[in-house]
């Protein structure tokens, strides 16, 4: 025989009697924005919110919700009720709303130190080998006469008196309580009385430092060297900063990158292109000769395997792609320009331009099907 309940709970809600935590959660969460009085003018608002708190802690306690849902309201009333819940008000406000209203529990002690940025630009030659170099990054660093403390030496930050050194204070609002961040010490929990006359209580002062960075082989454009610590200082002693020293690499006068492959441009005569031949060729470690068979197009790549680049996320070394481009000659003498004529001569069969010839033929085609 079931018991009757005064107030259902899960109708309270708005959710159903097999809701699941985050469920429960999540429809109190809702219905507290809408009803909390610092957001709802209505005249029945408080009442509602109350009503939907005491419902999420009766729901949202295991031992309650088993009370709750075998004998009813008598259930809870003989576990002391929905008001003398774990932690109350206050705690379960800091659960559900400190990521929407700023509450935050305990001490929040100095701030981190602001991260910095630093634009390496390389070589080529530097980026696939690997090199070491010397920074100089203006920053914020400690104070050397106080250590970073913001106090005058024989002096220290003493515990702020208004938060007894937890860094918030708690503020009633209506039947609500609300955490925020002490006024007086913005949340360090200590005020300097005594301020340093070097840094005039900052706990730190800006100056240039030099900085050694190792660059690892086969960084790219955008990869990023990440020192720890080398970022700002930060104000009255809290961790500092980190320094990431991006790569930019350097536009090179023969190669262009591309992941892990390297790719250039050779020139070669039409003699070359036309019967072949042995050229030599940069790589970005030594030189190696590259074979052009007879009959060779302009535009053709050929691959030289391994002279790529070793990228720092891969063991794989990539390869050198040549693309050769066909160099028509120009400053041409009487005599060449006649040799070139008799040449053009001998050569007009489509045997010898079958390019040329095909081209002409589909163009005539076209021609001839745009008449019809």
């Amino acid at each position: 025989m079931g018991y009757a309940m005064s107030k259902d709970y899960y109708e309270i809600l708005g959710i159903s009697q097999d809701a699941s935590e985050a469920d429960i959660k999540q429809a109190y969460r809702r219905m507290a924005m809408k009803y909390h009085p610092d957001r709802n003018t209505d005249s029945d608002s408080t009442e509602k919110f109350k009503e939907i708190t005491q419902a999420y802690e009766i729901l949202s306690d295991a031992q309650k919700r088993r009370a709750y849902d075998q004998f009813g309201q008598a259930g809870v009333d003989q576990m002391g009720g929905a008001a003398g819940g774990a932690g109350g008000f206050g705690d379960m406000f800091n659960d559900i709303f400190s990521d929407i209203f700023g509450g935050a529990a305990g001490r929040r002690g100095p701030a981190r130190g602001a991260d910095l940025r630093y634009n390496l630009e390389l070589t080529l030659e530097d980026a696939v080998h690997g090199t070491n170099v010397t920074i100089q990054v203006p920053t914020w660093v400690a104070c050397n006469s106080c250590q970073g403390t913001g106090a005058e030496k024989g002096s220290k930050p003493v515990t702020c008196h208004t938060c007894q050194g937890h860094g918030q204070v708690r503020m009633q609002q209506g039947f609500f309580s609300l955490q925020q961040t002490c006024p007086t010490c913005r949340g360090a929990g200590q005020i300097i009385k005594n301020p340093c006359r070097a840094c005039r209580g900052h706990g730190r002062v800006q100056e240039e430092k030099k900085l050694n960075v190792k660059i690892p082989p086969g960084v790219d454009n955008g990869d990023r060297v990440r020192l720890n610590g080398e970022g700002e200082a930060a104000p009255q002693g809290g961790v500092p900063g980190d320094l990431y020293v991006e790569v930019h690499i350097k536009e090179h006068a023969i190669f262009q990158r591309e992941g892990q492959h390297l790719y250039c441009e050779v020139p070669i005569s039409i003699i070359m292109a036309a019967l072949g031949g042995d050229i030599e060729i940069p790589t970005l470690d030594s030189k190696v000769k590259l074979h052009i068979p007879t009959e060779t197009q302009t535009g053709k790549v050929f691959k030289i395997p391994g002279k790529g680049v070793r990228s720092v996320r891969s063991s794989a070394t990539g390869d050198l792609m040549c693309r050769v481009i066909v160099e028509t000659p120009v400053d041409l003498n009487r005599k060449q320009r006649e040799l070139l004529r008799e040449f053009e001569k001998e050569t007009q069969s489509h045997k010898h331009s079958p390019r040329v010839s095909k081209w002409f033929e589909r163009m005539k085609d076209f021609i001839e099907k745009s008449k019809k």
